[in-house]
């Protein structure tokens, strides 16, 4: 069964509201380091996968640099798209959808957003398709829709992946398997009350 080694990006230098595709601050280059040796001590060189977005390129370079190898780009792993929104409600519209399921998400997005049902069914076929162990560099509505399909969960967020965390989803016979939740935090945007 191949194991797929979700990463969630490192902590941004902006915030989500903030910056679209913000890199990483001091405190996310160490974060990066660090889950690259930790991979590279338990891990013989697999193939690299990143989202295209700019905090996950930068989490995927010590690795690429301790293996020799480049990250391919993915973009099916890559963020969820915000809906043709002001950047200012932004923010609540993802405070919003993660404390829902997909398909309120679906039901609620506003006019000119994506099919968001459409997307998360791409996000886990793509994943769907990797025959062979790899490192992926993803997000955290992404982890959260390939571990829900896991646990047969329609929640937006089911688990809240710490930065740098690895969470292992297996292919098992065409149905994604929950082997290892990665790191647990709570994120600012949706802080335990």
């Amino acid at each position: 069964m191949p194991r797929l080694y979700l990463v969630r990006h490192a902590k941004p230098a902006a915030s989500w509201g903030e910056d679209p595709d913000p890199g990483l601050d001091p405190n996310g280059l160490t974060q990066a380091q660090s889950t690259a040796e930790e991979l590279a001590r338990s891990l013989s060189r697999l193939p690299l996968y990143s989202s295209p977005m700019r905090r996950c390129r930068e989490t995927a370079q010590p690795l690429e640099q301790i293996w020799f190898c480049n990250a391919e780009p993915m973009a099916s792993v890559a963020e969820i798209p915000s809906p043709p929104i002001a950047a200012t409600e932004r923010r609540d519209w993802l405070i919003a959808s993660m404390r829902g399921t997909w398909q309120q998400l679906h039901e609620k997005a506003p006019p000119g957003s994506i099919d968001y049902l459409q997307w998360r069914r791409q996000l886990i076929e793509s994943l769907l398709a990797i025959e062979h162990d790899c490192v992926i560099y993803t997000h955290f509505i992404a982890i959260n829709a390939a571990v829900g399909a896991a646990q047969q969960s329609d929640a937006v967020v089911c688990v809240r992946p710490d930065h740098a965390s690895v969470t292992v989803i297996g292919n098992d016979n065409g149905r994604l398997r929950l082997i290892e939740l990665g790191r647990e935090a709570d994120t600012l945007v949706l802080a335990r009350q």
